[in-house]
């Protein structure tokens, strides 16, 4: 119950910030909003003014540490990034390491967490959802973003926990890894960086430009003159002159790289099997997700011609209870639906269940450069061998 509450309150205030909810009271939070922007926006630049004076300091751990991270909250396909990341510094002979905060993961019991923050951290051991070798955690355990990419990358460890340093060292200690990949990392400035990595959204680069709660903004945009290199996803391949030059104005010097995602395959949610694209030509489905942007994978789903007849969106990671997925499967059949297609990342939250009235699929997306792949490359290559 808790946690449907939550998940309500976040689908309320989004509406409120993306200015979808109207009357007074609507006019009124988001006023109250703003000056919490204003004052959030205030701290976040005087954190960082710190940390530039060296105030506060952000250690090195004597490897290479790169972060892949956005400006905003949500929704920029930041995940397939770090997979590709990953995957191809491990083709060069890296020993790879994502460090993850695991959000919304299984937290152990508050006393036990506070007892170890009293002892200086020491108490709890990183959680290690792969060694690079088995798969060692579950999804509840891991957060579904590590554990997807740790079943994708099976020559590459995934570290859990908020202290990415503690985990860093961990990494580097009992699994042997020598790069560490940040994963969402651009804010988290207690670790050296060698190179950031910032995504930009093409259908949403700066939500109303206002930083949390007023937008979608972490920090201000101009902070991403820190990035090293700039991604765009969900681009068109029209070149995206006019984000360039806005990107361009805010940071002169870092490359720029357009991608897509693009569908590869179906997947059997429960049995592993895999499936072509075609499968969705002119079949009727009803299409589920708890993501932050529902709305292109349902548009990818039509893209790939497939007749959604029926739709179902959760809050973002959300983690779906066994009626919720029964409930799912009858509305499905009374609407004609044949199949049921998911994300890859809603995949890993669903419950196992015995009733398999209609095939379960989910819709496995990787990352395609459109441009600046030679400049992927070289920054592949300029981890790898400098």
């Amino acid at each position: 119950m808790a946690g449907r509450f939550v998940e309500n309150l976040e689908t309320f205030v989004l509406t409120v910030i993306e200015d979808r909810r109207h009357g007074r009271l609507a006019a009124f939070l988001r006023v109250v909003l703003r000056l919490f922007s204003a004052l959030f926006g205030a701290v976040v630049q005087l954190r960082l003014a710190l940390y530039r004076a060296g105030l506060f300091r952000h250690p090195t751990l004597g490897c290479q540490v790169i972060s892949v991270g956005n400006l905003t909250v949500g929704g920029t396909g930041k995940t397939p990034i770090v997979e590709t990341f990953a995957r191809a510094l491990q083709k060069q002979g890296r020993r790879v390491a994502i460090l993850s905060r695991g959000y919304k993961s299984a937290a152990p019991p508050f006393w036990f967490r506070l007892k170890d923050r009293l002892q200086g951290g020491g108490l709890l051991p990183p959680r290690v959802v792969s060694d690079g070798q088995r798969l060692l955690l579950d999804s509840t355990q891991s957060g579904d973003e590590p554990f997807m990419l740790a079943s994708n990358l099976p020559n590459v460890a995934v570290v859990v926990d908020k202290n990415r340093v503690k985990a860093g060292r961990h990494a580097i200690r009992h699994l042997g890894c020598d790069t560490l990949i940040l994963d969402d990392g651009f804010q988290y400035l207690a670790l050296k960086h060698r190179l950031d990595i910032v995504l930009v959204d093409r259908t949403n680069p700066f939500g109303n430009r206002h930083v949390l709660p007023r937008g979608i903004l972490r920090e201000p945009a101009r902070n991403i003159r820190r990035a090293s290199y700039i991604f765009i996803t969900k681009a068109t391949g029209d070149g995206s002159a006019d984000l360039k030059q806005q990107l361009r104005a805010l940071n002169p010097t870092a490359e720029i790289i357009e991608c897509r995602h693009c569908a590869r395959y179906l997947q059997d949610v429960f049995s592993g099997e895999r499936k072509p694209l075609a499968l969705l030509t002119e079949r009727p489905i009803a299409a589920v997700s708890g993501i932050a942007a529902p709305k292109g994978f349902e548009d990818e789903l039509i893209r790939l011609g497939a007749k959604v007849l029926y739709h179902k969106r959760y809050a973002d990671h959300h983690r779906y209870e066994q009626q919720e997925i029964i409930d799912l499967i009858n509305k499905s059949l009374q609407r004609g639906a044949q199949a049921i297609v998911t994300t890859e990342k809603d995949a890993v939250r669903f419950p196992n269940i015995e009733r398999r009235d209609l095939p379960m699929y989910f819709l496995r997306v990787e990352i395609e450069m459109l441009s600046g792949v030679e400049d992927f490359y070289a920054c592949i290559q300029r981890i790898c061998f400098k």
